[in-house]
């Protein structure tokens, strides 16, 4: 008989290898979680009088080029640059211009929405697209999510809640009663925006997961398909806009680019996310990145942190030990 030392499933070539990628994915999630975080502070960062002094559709058409241009020296770097002269077929390109819709969709509801509820109010309730994600997660992808996971999301979501709502105290009690600010408010109809942009949150994010795991191509050519309709509908949407006074790239400073390639970045890491991984994993990096938010906010900003700060944080990490145990 030939006894082959070390190839059992507890060898340990194969724990080297495992821990290795565990590393791997450690970095690429605590990157994103760090980008994610950071990029409300820097925003008000560049803020003059109050207001942003740049476009914000045009930061969004910026961002979709830096991820497009990306992805195609990526493509190119690897040997894939055969796939640039065969014509594609429209049935392999047309699924990705529906996530493009889906999230052009989400940001304009995201502006609409503020007429008919204050901010604070839509940040607590945003909430509820993880619950819609994960249902459409089980629904769409035929994942049977456990007792425990389903809990664990559920902690997930009441602790950006609990967060969102335990940020409002934050606000100066003095310059509250001297001068009269927006009070909590949502209409029936502010109410049903907010569960269409949960549900077309999480429709994006399965439907994106879905097509990018169904078809066997460079994740790179994928990502270029899917940023050249990013590209297209958001910059219809930028340059048929007439309500900006501003052009197209005034106000752009350091600190602007800085947002543009961080978050050009976070949208090539999360393709990765959804291709290898899963989109409960999004989740998850969302949620901690409101935590790394509020210690960016406080360490740049100077703002506060409440006494409650430390629940939220219990919470997610007790959502992430039951999810992924």
């Amino acid at each position: 008989m030939i006894v082959i030392q070390n190839v059992g499933p507890s060898s340990p070539a194969r724990i080297k290898r495992q821990w290795v990628k565990r590393i791997k994915w450690g970095i690429l999630l605590g990157l994103m979680v760090l980008i994610y975080g950071t990029h409300a502070p820097l925003i008000t960062i560049t803020k003059v009088n109050g207001q942003v002094p740049f476009n914000p559709s045009s930061c969004v058409v910026m961002i979709e080029l830096a991820k497009l241009l990306i992805s195609l020296a990526t493509l190119l770097l690897t040997g894939g640059k055969s796939a640039l002269y065969a014509p594609p077929r429209l049935a392999l390109v047309a699924p990705y211009a529906v996530p493009a819709i889906l999230y052009a969709l989400n940001n304009n509801l995201v502006v609409l929405m503020q007429a008919y509820m204050d901010p604070s109010s839509y940040q607590v309730l945003s909430n509820l697209k993880i619950a819609s994600t994960a249902l459409l997660y089980s629904i769409c992808l035929g994942k049977r999510l456990r007792p425990a996971q389903w809990l664990a999301l559920g902690l997930l979501m009441f602790a950006g809640a609990f967060h969102s709502y335990s940020s409002l105290d934050l606000e100066d009690p003095v310059g509250s009663e001297a001068e009269e600010g927006p009070r909590l408010h949502i209409t029936t109809w502010g109410l049903f925006l907010v569960l269409v942009y949960c549900c077309v949150s999480g429709l994006a994010a399965v439907y994106t997961e879905m097509v990018l795991k169904s078809q066997k191509l460079p994740l790179s050519l994928q990502n270029l398909y899917l940023y050249m309709f990013g590209v297209a509908i958001n910059g219809l949407s930028s340059f048929s806009a007439v309500a900006s006074d501003k052009s197209f790239l005034e106000g752009y400073s350091g600190v602007v680019w800085t947002i543009i390639a961080g978050q050009a970045a976070n949208g090539l890491l999360m393709s990765v996310v959804l291709k290898h991984g899963s989109g409960i994993t999004r989740l998850f990096v969302i949620s901690c990145s409101m935590l790394v938010n509020a210690l960016m906010s406080w360490v740049i900003l100077g703002l506060q942190l409440t006494p409650f700060f430390p629940l939220p944080v219990t919470m997610i990490g007790l959502a992430a030990y039951l999810y992924y145990r």
